[in-house]
């Protein structure tokens, strides 16, 4: 399945699609947020080009906060890296477009 754009996920969205994916990256940010709100086009990019092999999903802590505390994403922009359905990588704060698609590339191969 192809993807262009992240997919707003809910907390049972996102456990489904971590356990139906083999690489799984999950943004969480709220819509206050002005650090979230740059990464968006940055998200947007990584979906077009890895969308193919990676599911680029979105997780409002705002509207789902019991997914925020079981992954303890106390501070956003929070981006999850998830491999075969395990937490492999978190990172705090709005990072450059390319250390994000290394860090894909890396779970990718």
């Amino acid at each position: 399945m192809s993807q262009n754009e992240p997919v707003n996920l809910s907390g049972e969205e996102l456990e489904s699609a971590k356990d139906e994916n083999s690489v799984l990256v999950a943004d969480f940010w709220a819509e206050w947020c002005q650090p979230c709100k740059m990464m968006e086009p940055v998200m947007e990019s990584i979906s077009e080009e890895f969308g193919d092999e990676a599911f680029i999903g979105k997780v409002n802590v705002d509207e789902e906060r019991d997914a925020a505390t079981k992954y303890q994403v106390s501070s956003i922009p929070s981006i999850l890296f998830f491999k075969d359905g395990e937490l492999v990588d978190k990172t705090v704060g709005a990072m450059p477009e390319e250390e994000l698609k290394d860090k894909i590339r890396e779970l990718i191969d």
